[in-house]
């Protein structure tokens, strides 16, 4: 028998110059980005930078006007039944039904991510514990306030197993402790899956590997964690994105 060969590698997630607009407005222009599996990636940038279109484009949920997305390797939108499984998505807002107790959403949306019965109730358990949930587990969803909803969101998007997470500002209505507690998290799924979040909490940018900012939808700084190691760097960076003028940051 031969030596079995290496596992042929693709990127997790790529754009080749995707472009969106919206409303009339070019949201995002052109963006060229790749990131390799395993890599936990903070998305940067003002409010109307793309941050949440790029993050969509990958769900499946929007589709590029010019250039491509590919998640594995295929086309979000037309793969979407073969992704499902693959890939964990936390919008803004959070979608829950608001008739269902928590552990029940979870569950609910662990079987339409494509695990038979059984397996989506366990799955909805252990994401109850790993997001410290318990005391929420029984209210009806309708009943949440903004960061229990949120902290439900974050559950549903990782209790099938991705491969692939993105997560549109997670860390939105959380308190600081609540913060924290989801920066460990991340720090903790690190190299199981690919994680993409979008995020304004430096702090929380501070634990990703890589740091994608954002500006007037293109990419104005890429870097690595060695480049920008903490917060106070991050911040930095930002502000020298925010200052730069137009043509400079394209």
């Amino acid at each position: 028998m031969n030596p079995r060969e290496p596992m042929p590698t693709e990127p997790a997630l790529e754009y080749l110059d995707a472009t969106r607009s919206r409303d009339g407005r070019l949201v995002l222009a052109g963006v060229s980005l790749v990131i390799e599996p395993g890599a936990l990636v903070a998305l940067l940038g003002a409010n109307g930078a793309g941050k949440s279109t790029l993050l969509a484009m990958a769900a499946g949920v929007l589709a590029p006007e010019a250039g491509s997305v590919r998640v594995f390797g295929r086309d979000p939108l037309r793969a979407a039944r073969d992704l499902r499984c693959r890939v964990g998505w936390l919008p803004d807002p959070v979608p829950l039904y608001p008739e269902l107790r928590v552990r029940e959403q979870l569950a609910a949306s662990a079987r339409l991510r494509g695990l038979a019965a059984g397996a989506a109730t366990r799955a909805a358990e252990a994401a109850i514990d790993r997001v410290g949930l318990a005391a929420l587990a029984n209210r009806l969803c309708g009943q949440l306030s903004r960061g229990e909803s949120q902290r439900v969101g974050i559950a549903q998007a990782i209790a099938h197993g991705p491969e692939l997470l993105l997560l549109d500002e997670p860390s939105a209505g959380l308190d600081p402790m609540q913060q924290a507690r989801l920066a460990d998290l991340l720090a903790g799924l690190r190299g199981a899956m690919t994680i993409v979040h979008a995020t304004h909490h430096l702090i929380e940018a501070a634990i990703a590997d890589r740091i994608v900012i954002l500006d007037r939808g293109r990419i104005a700084r890429d870097a690595a964690r060695a480049e920008l190691p903490d917060a106070e760097a991050i911040g930095h960076a930002l502000v020298t994105v925010a200052l730069a003028p137009a043509a400079e940051a394209a």
